[in-house]
């Protein structure tokens, strides 16, 4: 348990791809919105990286409510993401931009917190609702719902596939209870996002197992 712990520790100095963008998550609307944004931005085949840089970009321009994102040209979005690099899906994606933009507007009132109570808190309900807005499927739904547990801690533990093949790879128990027993009910969305990183080969499982080698 000591060696798992010491491993734990060392995946929770990592940041979450909230925090790489520059958004202080907070349950709040604007906030959830640019997670949102987010999640759209890393649900295309691109790196991660490139995904959070995009992100910064358009809330650097000022993008970050939907009543921006929406008031904003096509072009407009289409050039901020260019300047991030984000350019084989640029077209489209400004276009599911403005789309998820009009749709958290008219359904939810530019505000996500909505989204959250219809749902009851229920992961399967969040999930549907997600894959509602353009460009978010299964794995976009996972990535918003590991990060937001962190302000919205009905959800936690909130564990998907990807965090699972993570902790296998660093040989920690892949049950979700025994994973949550880890760490403080707070930190168990960071711990989550780390254990995907590691899946994803973003972080070397050798330089986080060997944190606990005596194992």
């Amino acid at each position: 348990m000591g060696d798992q712990q010491t491993v734990v520790r060392n995946l929770l100095t990592r940041r979450t791809y909230a925090e790489e963008a520059g958004i202080t998550l907070a349950d709040r609307p604007a906030p959830l919105y640019q997670l949102l944004v987010l999640v759209t931005l890393l649900s295309t085949r691109i790196r991660a990286q490139l995904g959070v840089t995009a992100a910064r970009e358009l809330f650097a321009t000022g993008y970050g409510t939907p009543q921006a994102m929406e008031a904003a040209s096509w072009q407009q979005r289409v050039d901020a993401l260019g300047r991030a690099h984000y350019r084989r899906y640029d077209e489209r994606t400004a276009t599911m931009l403005g789309t998820g933009a009009r749709i958290c507007l008219e359904r939810w009132r530019g505000d996500l917190r909505r989204l959250h109570r219809e749902a009851g808190g229920q992961q399967p309900a969040l999930r549907r609702l997600l894959t509602e807005f353009p460009g978010i499927g299964p794995t976009g739904a996972d990535i918003f719902l590991r990060e937001v547990q962190a302000v919205w801690p009905d959800l936690r533990p909130y564990v998907d596939r990807r965090a699972v093949a993570g902790a296998k790879r660093l040989g920690l128990n892949t049950a979700t209870d025994r994973l949550a027993g880890l760490v403080d009910e707070a930190d168990f969305g960071r711990l989550a996002t780390a254990l995907v990183r590691v899946a994803l080969g973003e972080e070397p499982a050798g330089q986080n197992s060997r944190a606990g080698s005596a194992r």
